[in-house]
């Protein structure tokens, strides 16, 4: 099948490789002139496990092009899968331009009958303002569809390859057999893709970001009741995981969310349903805890060091927003340093993945570590933000040694409490009472 995907960011450029992986013919459309040569070239602008294997072997295969011309891609395409950004509005609403320039290039380019696909995750009602922009300025037959991401930053590739589902927003039952078809060599075992309204697609993936972070948020509340009566987070999560209807995923606590996903599409949701009059209580209560968990995490570095946190170095391990990706989008880690530079504080940070879009981000007030344990050398607190799998079990004896003070203050409970004490450092997790 000929397929265009317009827009080389994470959504689309997973999605294009992974298509051409299968044994379509698709070409990647972005505006950005610089990223397109660099894809030419194999080279992923961002980090992804096994997705640059699948770019140049599927680059090399002829199977996948990149280009700037969106008019080519259109005439040469039958199906066309927008997957640009829709960022959040300071209102939290969503940004839609992209999207409907996108819609018009299709308009003024079609010449043949096209099915035109929204991947980008976008309000109820988008995948109609798609076809209402492009009945502006073309005639040719085309038809629309919703057919929303799922993919996990850090598993994204294998995600595509494996999806537990695939909901096609469809109303025509010809659309979605095609869609159906595009989708067949990932589900070989079984059969899951979820055929439904177009509403319904587009309310599905706000709808399941929304109850993800509300899990979190609410674990995130019990953790502080946990510090408050003196129980273990740790021990309630086990409790209440044991249980088949609550299961033991998302339930972990820590200093809130982060990434591109959670904390836009709750607020988009929100945004969504203030604008047809009607108030998500509950995703309300999800974002202010969120924000609000970091503040208080926050709090616990500030009371140890009385407030008076000017010249202490403090060492981040973990910057990304989760393991496995150097996605540093709404990053509570950003919260922290943000905090820690403001009080005067030196901050030496390391991550795996995520150190270049840091630099970016600040720049010489920073240090950057080459290793984990350069970052502590001196330090008088260590603070964990993301838990890579190589934080898990450092060294405490040499970590004591090279420390100015023995604290850490573990945003992600990493690390067994009795532990650190027998190790002599103070520890200070989430949801752990005194």
């Amino acid at each position: 099948m000929n397929l265009s995907v317009i827009g080389t960011g994470y959504v689309g450029l997973v999605t294009g490789a992974c298509f051409a992986g299968s044994g379509n013919n698709v070409i990647c459309v972005d505006i950005d002139e610089k990223k397109i040569n660099a894809l030419r070239e194999g080279q992923v602008p961002f980090y992804e496990p096994a997705l640059e294997d699948l770019v140049k072997k599927n680059l090399k295969e002829g199977r996948l092009r990149f280009s700037t011309d969106i008019d080519h891609a259109i005439k040469n395409s039958l199906v066309i899968l927008i997957a640009v950004g829709t960022p959040p509005n300071s209102d939290g609403s969503v940004n839609m331009d992209a999207v409907l320039s996108v819609a018009r290039s299709i308009g003024e380019s079609m010449d043949s009958y096209k099915i035109v696909v929204t991947k980008s995750t976008v309000p109820v009602g988008t995948t109609e303002r798609i076809r209402a922009v492009i009945e502006e300025f073309s005639d040719v037959e085309f038809d629309v569809a919703s057919n929303p991401e799922f993919l996990k930053e850090g598993a994204a590739v294998e995600d595509f390859m494996k999806p537990d589902r695939v909901i096609i927003g469809a109303d025509k039952p010809s659309v979605a057999g095609v869609l159906k078809d595009l989708y067949a060599p990932f589900m070989r075992s079984s059969d899951r893709a979820l055929v439904v309204s177009v509403k319904s697609s587009e309310l599905a993936k706000y709808t399941a970001n929304a109850m993800l972070a509300t899990r979190i948020s609410f674990m995130n509340e019990i953790a502080n009741l946990c510090e408050i009566v003196g129980a273990d987070i740790s021990e309630v999560r086990n409790a209440i995981g044991s249980d088949a209807r609550i299961g033991r995923h998302f339930i972990f606590p820590g200093i809130g969310y982060g990434g591109s996903c959670f904390p836009k599409d709750v607020k988009a949701l929100i945004s969504t349903a203030e604008e047809l009059g009607y108030e998500l209580k509950v995703c309300g209560a999800t974002d202010e805890v969120n924000t609000r968990q970091r503040e208080l995490f926050w709090n616990k570095i500030e009371d140890y060091f009385g407030g008076d946190l000017k010249d202490k170095k403090i060492g981040l391990w973990g910057i990304s927003f989760k393991p496995e990706t150097d996605d540093i989008r709404e990053a509570p880690a950003l919260f922290l340093i943000d905090k820690l530079l403001d009080s005067g504080a030196h901050v030496s940070a390391h991550d795996p993945a995520a150190m270049d879009n840091l630099k970016k981000h600040y720049g010489d007030r920073l240090t950057y570590a080459q290793s984990n344990y350069d970052v502590c050398h001196g330090a008088h607190a260590l603070v964990i933000n993301t838990e890579w799998n190589e934080y898990r079990q450092p060294d405490f004896t040499k970590l004591k040694e090279i420390m100015a003070e023995s604290v850490i203050f573990d945003g992600r409970n990493l690390y067994n409490p009795e532990r650190l004490s027998e190790c002599g450092f103070k520890y200070i997790g989430v949801g752990i009472g005194n």
